[in-house]
């Protein structure tokens, strides 16, 4: 018998490969045992997934060093994890679409209730959202390591790592917090205020358990980080409207300046 995975050898009695480490699979594919996988693989909290999910919560730590440190079996790794955070969310803005779609705005946050400025900000951040969330790690990355300077636990590639799994986090909770919101008849505009909210808490409590520091010393180091923050953030925003221009060229940088443009 071999593995249908790797093609290994297996004796006939084996019920895993002991080379790729693939389930020996004997019966034809039913109704019945597509629930049982299915059941298996994403509701048994055994599973790489919940485990990930729920100790990403419980132990940032855990998931986060472990992975670090060489334990890579235990939970699903940060690319793919955060690969199956952009197709949620994905699922997420689908969802808003057909059932919520006169809540899909930010006219909350918009300065004087313009709705110019509320319609160009979001649709930018659904048309380009996956591109900031990747450009928003190494970002992130960059501001943590320049506040935990005199910290030499981990290096810059390493808070690369913690933020793929910490921004992963975040969009999950996000997307829960926005589909609340808009069943109660708020708008995006409002569940961002509490987006961003959730979106310091989580983040100072996984540094706060990565490097077992005190609340009132990453408190001081949330303010020092909200200041480089600021600098980088202008950063940020200047690659991604180049990266704009090279996509879809001069007008679309023109037609997201003019979405922002408050009408007179």
């Amino acid at each position: 018998m071999n593995c249908k995975n790797c093609n290994n050898t297996l004796p006939t009695e084996s019920d895993f490969c002991n080379i790729c480490g693939g389930k020996v699979i004997r019966n034809r594919l039913t109704f019945k045992n597509l629930f049982e996988h299915i059941s298996e693989t994403f509701f048994n909290y055994d599973n790489k997934l919940l485990r990930t999910f729920i100790d990403l919560f419980k132990k940032p730590e855990e998931v986060i060093g472990g992975y670090i440190d060489g334990i890579r079996k235990r939970y699903v790794n940060p690319i793919s994890f955060f690969g199956l955070t952009l197709t949620i969310v994905s699922l997420e803005w689908l969802f808003l679409q057909k059932f919520f779609p006169h809540l899909l705005n930010m006219s909350s946050i918009s300065p004087n209730g313009d709705e110019t400025f509320a319609s160009g900000l979001f649709d930018t951040m659904q048309k380009y959202g996956s591109i900031l969330m990747m450009l928003f790690v190494p970002l992130y990355a960059i501001i943590s390591r320049t506040v935990f300077f005199d910290k030499k636990k981990y290096n810059y590639t390493e808070h690369i790592v913690a933020y793929v799994y910490i921004l992963s986090m975040v969009s999950l909770i996000g997307a829960v917090s926005n589909i609340i919101f808009v069943m109660l008849g708020y708008d995006l505009g409002a569940a961002s205020y509490v987006n961003i909210l959730i979106q310091i808490i989580y983040i100072s409590y996984s540094f706060k358990r990565l490097y077992q520091i005190s609340t009132g010393e990453i408190i001081g180091r949330a303010f020092i980080s909200f200041f480089v923050y600021m600098i980088l953030y202008v950063i940020v925003v200047a690659l991604l409207f180049i990266i704009i221009y090279f996509i879809d060229g001069k007008e679309a940088i023109i037609n997201i300046v003019k979405g922002f443009t408050p009408k007179k």
